[in-house]
Parts: structure tokens; sequence; C-alpha cells
């Protein structure tokens, strides 16, 4: 194999049967040297292979994470079904003494107003290295917890209180000092099938015999509002026919239900308006929050995120996406 191989860090989570969020927690420890191409990350097959030996030397690789997370097994969402043949580098990378230079923030979640936040914080703060991770909402807190993210994403409703993301933050993150921002809010609801022949109006309507749902992966917000919504109106998850059947994005959802493979699966609005076929039923509007852990070397990437989420650039490239409601976008909400 050519001595300028090298991998994203899809293929390597892949190879090492680790999560992205774990390499990207190697990258940023400075145990896996790492470089940009573009908007990706590249690590090279000298600097895998030795990590590998240093893993297998201090019997550190392959292990689970402390408290059984089961973060090891979370398959990135954006890998390929198959595993593709690495990267063949046409000219010789940049030198290891420019690799890892910059702090490496790592951004989970899935919606598009992230990857536009990652470009603001590295034009604004060249510093920084963003690296983008498209966990759901409960994995992504998770990870936190375990120091593998930086800006975490999350709308999860907590169906007693009817609060979004609060509840959850507070219980997981317990001893950590840190800050809730808000980045936007957005409806969520129903995708049915063009015109509604179901007549899908209320998630009551999931009682009725001969529906087909498409689900959302365990820890994602789109979920946790159905699980919960489930619970209050005391209908078993069993009985929807349907239930455990999973795909991982409000694209791929809307998609099943166009294409007559389910009756009805749940998402946001913005997913509607790009997939024809479907029609949008709102049922409600869920808050969209980041989490930021309070560090001191972390102080300066955070005021500069929130101002970027003030700021007016930021805000009118948001408001050019359907569905997006920027009202109290950049207000801490909660601080510890």
């Amino acid at each position: 194999m050519s001595e300028n191989t090298s991998y994203t860090t899809e293929e390597i989570a892949r190879l090492l049967k680790i999560s992205k969020l774990k390499v990207y927690d190697l990258i940023k420890k400075g145990e896996l040297p790492s470089y940009r191409v573009g908007k990706q990350m590249r690590v090279d097959l000298s600097d895998l292979e030795a990590y590998k030996q240093n893993s297998r030397s201090s019997g550190a690789y392959g292990h689970p994470l402390p408290g059984g997370s089961g973060l090891q097994e979370i398959q990135p969402l954006q890998t390929p079904a198959s595993f593709a043949a690495p990267y063949q580098a046409f000219a010789p990378p940049p030198p290891h003494t420019g690799k890892s230079t910059s702090m490496n923030v790592v951004i989970t979640g899935q919606d598009m107003s992230l990857d536009i936040l990652a470009t603001y914080l590295e034009r604004t703060l060249p510093s920084t290295r963003p690296l983008r991770s498209y966990a759901g909402s409960l994995d992504s807190l998770i990870a936190m917890y375990h120091g593998e993210s930086d800006i975490v994403s999350t709308h999860l409703l907590d169906g007693d209180t009817g609060e979004y993301n609060l509840p959850y933050i507070r219980k997981l993150l317990v001893g950590f000092s840190y800050k809730v921002v808000h980045l936007l809010s957005r409806s969520a609801g129903f995708y049915v099938q063009k015109g509604n022949p179901k007549g899908i109006r209320s998630w009551s309507d999931l009682r009725q015999s001969g529906l087909t749902l498409i689900n959302r992966e365990r820890g994602s917000g789109a979920r946790v509002l159905l699980d919960e919504q489930l619970r209050l109106l005391g209908i078993p998850s069993a009985s929807l026919e349907g239930y455990g059947t999973e795909e991982n994005s409000h694209l791929a959802i809307a998609g099943m239900v166009a294409r007559g493979s389910a009756d009805v699966g749940i998402g946001t609005e913005k997913a509607a308006k790009i997939i024809d076929g479907i029609d949008f039923i709102p049922l409600t509007k869920e808050r969209y929050d980041l989490v930021m852990v309070k560090k001191p070397e972390n102080e300066q990437w955070i005021s500069t995120v929130i101002d970027i989420l003030r700021s007016s650039a930021f805000q009118n490239e948001l408001k050019s996406i359907h569905s997006y409601d920027l009202t109290e976008t950049g207000n801490i909400i909660y601080e510890t």
C-alpha cells in the first residue's frame, strides 16, 4: 500500500470499530495526528499504524468506554454501506509538524444550521478547527458526558413538563459547568402521503388500524418526541406496524413516506419542502438548543459562537431556510 495513503474519519471508525465521535476524541487529544484536505479530515496510514501499535502496547484500544455507554457501537450516520478503498493522495500530505496545531471543536447534530455555524466559526476564529458529527440528540449528550463532543445540539421533549432539553441536560451532565444557548425553533410533525389519504391529523390518530410507521433511530429527538407522545396517550409501541423500522434522517423518513413504503413518519417541516409527494402535518414547535461545556480553554470559542449566533450575517443566512424561527437565537437560557 502506498505510503501516501490516507483515511477519512469515517474509514478510521470502520477500521477500528469505534464511533466517529471517538475518532474525533483521539484527534482532539493528539493521539491520532490528522490534517485537513478541503473540508475533510484525513489521517495518514503511517499515523494510524503507529496509533494501533501504541494501543496494542498499552491495551487501550478496543475496550468499552467507562460506564458502558456503548458509544463505540454507534455507527456514523454518513458511513458508506460498504467500506471503500482508502484515498490515495496525489501529492504528499502536509508535514507532520503542521498537524493538529489548531484547537479541534467537535459539533454534533444533524441540522443544516450546524454546518453553517461550523463555517462561521472557522472563518471568525482561525485557531479553531470545527469537526462535524451527525449524531442524534441523546447520543450527542452522552458523547459530551464522555468528553467526546464540545458543542451539542439537542431537541428532546420531556412529555411530563412539556419542556425541551433542560430536563435531559440536567440529568445527564450532573457536575458539569455548561451554557445552554438557543439556536432556533422549528416545526415538527407528521409526514403523510400527498392528500393525506389516511386522514392523520393528531397523535391520537396513530391508534387507527392499518397504519404503517417509519421511525427514527433511538436517541434522536424525533424518536423521543414520538415515544413521549405514545407514553402520554397510552399507545403501546408494539401496536404500531413499522415502529421497529428505522431511518437516520428527516429526509430519509420523508422519502420512505413519499415512495409509499410507510403511511406516516415524524420529522421537521424543512424536509417536507424538499421531498415531493408528501404533505406535512405540523404538531409542535420544538426548541433546538446548543450545549457547551465551560472550561478555561473553551472560553474564547464559546464567546465567539455566541457572537456568531447573535450576528445579523449568520441570522440572515438562516432566514433563507424555510421554517426556522430565530426570535430567540443567541439567548443564553441556562448556565451552571
